[in-house]
């Protein structure tokens, strides 16, 4: 959303159109009249607390953003950002870990919603390490970034284009999701590499296999994984909702015998 669009009106008419909802449409689904939400975009009527968070639901914005239209409007936010390590937080990242710990020997990561990395188990750890050895400790890790630029996990990506197409339209949905500037930027960061595939062109033709794997190759040892998503069913919390689980699966036997060599 451009800086210019900070009154509550403007967000109001902004994410609106963004959405492709009619006046009269979200008016119904907000449960007020067309003329009252008319007068909300126009700022000739303020709304009330209540009303914001009524129209933030029926637009289906993140918690993040409720938040901003919140402020837009005068209101004090209604969501908290809490930080991963605090105390509140401790019953859902034991339920982290253990969703981690199950995955083993395979990997498994928890990144935010722009892809930084979080936490990762064992599995992903070796899997990083004999491909690009060792990380140093505290290294920040952004995995858009390390999937899409030429000299990180690309050159290891024998199907890297197929790869890097689905991730880079998954990130261009987000975008559009959200309308947050830092998804945005993150896009933009991303499609400034060279020798990307285009994001217009058709997706190759389907294939008998029921997931694109990714194939990953160093010396002689090639690995096939499948990757699942996953998000917190109800969060409460911006930080929880910005949450999401990889999880890598082996698309293969001699994947999954690997990795099960390399946990001992």
């Amino acid at each position: 959303m451009s800086e210019r669009n900070k009154s509550f009106g403007d967000r109001l008419r902004w994410w609106r159109a963004h959405r492709g909802v009619s006046q009269l449409d979200l008016a119904g689904m907000a449960e007020t009249s067309q003329r009252h939400l008319s007068f909300l975009e126009s700022g000739r009527t303020a709304p009330s607390r209540e009303m914001v968070l009524r129209l933030g639901a029926a637009l289906d914005l993140s918690l993040r953003q409720q938040n901003a239209l919140l402020l837009a409007a005068g209101y004090a936010p209604a969501w908290r950002e809490s930080p991963l390590s605090a105390p509140e937080l401790s019953e859902v990242n034991r339920g982290l870990d253990f969703v981690l710990e199950q995955q083993e020997p395979y990997p498994a990561i928890v990144v935010d919603r722009r892809w930084n990395l979080l936490r990762a188990n064992r599995g992903a750890a070796r899997l990083v390490e004999f491909l690009l050895g060792p990380i140093p400790v505290g290294a920040k890790i952004n995995l858009a970034l390390g999937l899409i630029a030429p000299d990180v996990l690309r050159p290891h990506i024998e199907n890297w284009q197929e790869v890097a197409a689905y991730f880079l339209r998954s990130v261009q949905a987000d975008a559009l999701a959200d309308g947050s500037t830092e998804t945005a930027e993150l896009l933009k960061q991303l499609l400034a590499y060279p020798d990307l595939p285009s994001l217009a062109q058709s997706l190759p033709p389907v294939t008998p296999a029921p997931v694109l794997a990714m194939h990953f190759r160093k010396g002689g040892t090639a690995l096939k994984l499948f990757t699942t998503l996953a998000t917190l069913g109800t969060p409460q919390d911006i930080t929880l909702q910005e949450l999401r689980i990889e999880s890598f699966f082996p698309s293969d036997d001699e994947t999954a015998r690997l990795f099960a060599a390399w946990a001992g």
